[in-house]
């Protein structure tokens, strides 16, 4: 049965990832995403009574759905519709993901890798694990069954609604039935321990089976078939006893039916029919078995996802952050109301400054002023929400409004190559051509700082050289930089029209006593970082001193 919680029409992922996913966790700092997505914050009266151990399958997860992106508006609102069903109904998505991960969890005891592994099923122990996997399933389908009935009504997304809709059509009340009947027809067979003791005597399954045929050459039996078959619970007696005795005496009376006894010849056939009848029933699940393999699975992976969604909600209030549900735009539009860094906020467990932006009509975004005035974490803050919007997550902003970007690329500054293998340069323009190798029809780039380890002059002209060749192919560019002759060269060329920029211009706000706001307001390139500010404040304090 497929889950369809990630996609409308599928389960896997096996999409295109991002290309190049390790410079983007890099660059980004999504790591520190992925582990808090796997703590649960448990809330005590609006405060923080304890955060949990990472769970492992919840930050697995988390990662391998956030670098598959979604790449169109109909799956981002599929994915955030249950989105909101799972933040509205935490309880339920804890309970899916708990019952799932129980499921997976008594299979392992009852040796599923083992038999992956051996690949053995023609034998007695095999044929009772089957028994016992199917008893499992159908257990656990019950449940999972329930769950959805004990919130009908409270879910709304088509993804939720659908499986649970799905789930009663593959295991509807005839077919629960019907395994039911046969799992207590086997009975006999799976469970050899004998019951509680009563007396004298123990309480132990009996299997009834009932067997037609005819008379074929040499009067053998000829068309045996199966008519009946069902395990009965009875009082088995001490066979040394009197009413033991008497109990194998009336059985061997009754004409269509035979009572083994140890020591006889008869057990090892007895078994072997036992074996062979059961073998035959079990066979006839075989589908159920296939429909239902790697259901469970698929369903704690997916419902991972989304309990990881809930802990990140739960990171969002603990500090005070706002969220929402963001928008698929046209690719030259990018919009948001108090964006914040979101991975800044992790890792400095405080609610960081947040920034508005309304560009449209535009491909490049170059953005410059003072040193240390937040130009790298805003960039950050685009990208991290770019992420999260195109992996079906709510942003950290009032609103955010964005084109659909699978081809997404970072290009951060690197510390030297500890082998001396190649200059930094080397590397950054190494990075930029492979960027440009895997450029797809819907490509956004994020500059930050490139081409700066070089001298201001050849660092511009390359920079300039760069970015006119990527927003000429259609793909949108936001650059952070100092090189300020290169943005001064855009900004003139914008401003004239001459060169055909569709460009803005971003600056990082400084007040008249040099305080920084951490604040991007539209401002024209100015020729000058500001290190002064930064040398009066770190140095000057020094000698003062």
């Amino acid at each position: 049965m497929n889950v369809y919680l990630l996609y409308s029409d599928k389960d896997h992922i096996n999409r295109d990832r991002y290309y190049d996913e390790k410079a983007i966790v890099q660059d980004l700092g999504l790591t520190a995403l992925f582990s808090a997505s796997a703590r649960e914050i448990v809330m005590e009266g609006g405060k923080v009574k304890q955060v949990q151990e990472a769970d492992p399958v919840l930050e697995d997860a988390m990662k391998r759905v956030m670098l598959v992106p979604l790449e169109t508006e109909q799956e981002i609102l599929y994915r955030q519709e249950i989105v909101k069903d799972c933040l509205e109904q935490e309880d339920f998505i804890r309970g899916l993901y708990e019952l799932s991960g129980e499921a997976l969890e008594c299979w392992e005891k009852l040796g599923r890798r083992a038999s992956q592994r051996t690949g053995t099923k023609d034998s007695a122990r095999s044929l009772i694990t089957e028994v016992h996997v199917m008893r499992l399933f159908v257990t656990y389908l019950k449940k999972i069954k329930e769950l959805f009935r004990e919130y009908s009504g409270k879910l709304h997304s088509e993804g939720l609604v659908g499986m649970a809709e799905r789930l009663e059509q593959a295991f509807g009340p005839e077919r629960e039935a019907g395994l039911e009947n046969i799992l207590k027809a086997v009975a006999f067979y799976a469970d050899k321990k004998e019951g509680e003791g009563y007396g004298e005597s123990r309480l132990v399954n009996k299997p009834r089976i009932v067997l037609s045929c005819g008379l074929g050459e040499g009067l053998k039996p000829d068309g045996i078939r199966l008519q009946a078959l069902e395990t009965q619970r009875k009082k088995r007696r001490d066979p040394n006893s009197t009413l033991g005795r008497a109990q194998d005496y009336f059985s061997s009376r009754i004409t269509d039916s035979f009572s083994v006894r140890k020591g006889m010849a008869l057990p090892s056939q007895t078994a072997e029919m036992e074996y062979e009848i059961v073998r035959y029933v079990i066979n006839f699940c075989q589908p159920f078995f296939d429909e239902f393999s790697s259901f469970f699975d698929r369903l704690r992976f997916q419902a991972a996802f989304y309990r990881g969604a809930v802990n990140l909600k739960h990171c969002m209030e603990r500090f005070g952050v706002p969220y929402c549900y963001p928008k698929a735009a046209g690719p030259e539009e990018l919009r948001f109301q108090d964006l914040k860094e979101f991975v800044m906020c992790l890792g400095q467990r405080a609610n960081p400054v947040g920034n508005t932006c309304e560009i449209s009509g535009s491909t490049l975004l170059v953005v410059t002023g003072a040193n240390q005035g937040g130009k790298s974490t805003f960039l950050r803050s685009i990208g991290v929400a770019q992420v999260m919007m195109q992996c079906g997550l709510p942003v950290t902003a009032l609103n955010y409004e964005s084109g659909i970007f699978p081809s997404l690329f970072t290009h951060f500054t690197r510390r030297e190559d500890s082998e001396m293998n190649s200059g930094r340069l080397d590397e950054e323009l190494g990075r930029m051509s492979r960027i440009v190798d895997h450029l797809g029809p819907a490509s956004l780039v994020l500059l930050n700082e490139s081409f700066a380890s070089t001298t201001e002059k050849e660092g511009a002209v390359i920079a300039y050289d760069v970015v006119r060749a990527l927003t000429e192919a259609g793909v949108k560019v936001l650059t952070v930089t100092h090189l300020l002759s290169f943005a001064q060269r855009v900004f003139q060329e914008a401003q004239s029209g001459e060169a055909g920029w569709r460009a803005e211009f971003l600056s990082a706000q400084r007040t008249q006593d040099g305080r920084r706001t951490y604040k991007m307001i539209p401002h024209a390139p100015e020729l000058t970082s500001f290190g002064l500010d930064l040398y009066d404040e770190i140095i000057g304090k020094d000698e003062n001193n």
